[in-house]
């Protein structure tokens, strides 16, 4: 049973409050603050391996929600890895989890996957805080923000060693049941895909980078540069390039070939299906598609305002000049990486049901590209 705390947690009725902190509400004490992040996806990207590093970042939440029967509320996918939290007595099945989902990234996927697991008293104990709120992006789904630092610093010791969740046997396998990336990239209608990161400089007040965020989303609003995804969903596109990875996701003990066949014959059906448009039974293909495009995540907090937009060449030029401003005065620091084409990754629990999740990045580079740009 999901503890009542969490129902408490403030969810944002204007996505222009994320940059306030008096909309988060302090994690308690006594939870666990976690964080994966895949090694050199800077080389992986280069590779062209982009959708890979996608679905690596998205089994991190995949394997946590499954191993905790669904009860993990408290998320932020980002790119090349993931950020959580979980209570305490949640701990030893999400390490299990972590552990578990390290070894099938570099056994089945060929990178690796870095994971690593913490008290929030740590975090707090070295001067920042895990603070979090709730961003409803539809009415069946919402998705948690994070502000305060804490797991920021989680990130940096898990990136010098200083922590880590020890990888669990080759042979290990994670639950992985809804985790998907069959959906083919996500072509820009109104001229570019962005990536944005955006983040508060060392000197900045929190009501300077309120203003400059709120001025941000308001601009994109107004432009009409928002969710990628069109409304009424994603084009119904072959997903040739997913198939082996999608593979690798329905493993169940079977030989290659035949799981092989197995999502081949599965993605025909759901192209068909889809293709036609046609209900069979309680599935609704149009109502589906509708939901994925209200259910994307691509705008979150995540101690940094992230963005995945569609914007036109006039729309990018005014973001860079009002974020180089900004960046000049000492407000913010930024990355913004642009390419033609958005990726999603999908945590599926049920097709029958509306909750479905959709992690949506840029399908050249995306945030990790923007996050080198910060450095």
């Amino acid at each position: 049973m999901k503890e009542a705390w969490v129902e408490t947690i403030p969810v944002l009725g204007d996505f222009g409050d994320v940059a306030d902190p008096a909309q988060f509400a302090p994690l308690p004490d006594d939870w666990f603050i976690g964080v994966s992040d895949i090694v050199d996806s800077a080389g992986a990207i280069r590779d062209g391996r982009y959708k890979a590093v996608n679905l690596a970042g998205a089994a991190t939440i995949s394997a946590l929600s499954n191993a905790l029967d669904g009860d993990l509320s408290l998320f932020v996918f980002g790119g090349d890895g993931a950020r959580f939290a979980v209570r305490a007595d949640q701990e030893a099945a999400a390490a299990d989890a972590l552990a578990r989902v390290a070894a099938w990234v570099e056994r089945d996927v060929g990178l690796k996957l870095r994971v690593g697991l913490e008290p929030v008293t740590d975090a707090r104990a070295n001067g920042t805080d895990v603070r979090v709120a709730f961003w409803r992006a539809s009415d069946h789904v919402r998705y948690a923000m994070f502000s305060g630092g804490g797991l920021q610093w989680l990130e940096a010791r898990l990136k010098q060693g200083e922590v880590s969740v020890p990888q669990a046997d080759s042979d290990s396998e994670p639950d992985l049941t809804g985790l998907s990336c069959q959906w083919g990239p996500v072509r820009a209608q109104r001229g570019r895909i962005v990536s944005l990161i955006v983040k508060p400089a060392v000197a900045a007040g929190d009501d300077r980078f309120r203003a400059l965020t709120a001025s941000l989303i308001a601009a994109l609003e107004q432009a009409g540069s928002l969710n990628p995804v069109p409304e009424a969903g994603p084009n119904v596109r072959w997903p040739s390039t997913a198939i082996a990875l999608q593979s690798q996701v329905a493993h169940n003990n079977l030989p290659p070939w035949r799981r092989r066949l197995r999502v081949i014959a599965t993605a025909a059906l759901m192209w068909l299906l889809f293709k036609l448009g046609r209900r069979v039974g309680r599935f609704d293909p149009a109502s589906y598609r509708r939901e994925i495009a209200e259910n994307t995540d691509f705008r979150k907090f995540d101690d940094a305002l992230m963005m995945t937009v569609d914007c036109t060449d006039a729309t990018i030029a005014d973001l860079r000049q009002l974020l180089d401003a900004a960046s000049a005065d000492g407000t913010v620091r930024y990355g913004l990486h642009t390419q033609d084409e958005a990726l999603m990754t999908c945590v599926v629990p049920s097709a029958f049901s509306a909750d479905h999740m959709h992690f949506v990045d840029g399908a050249g580079g995306g945030y990790a590209s923007a996050a080198r740009q910060l450095r």
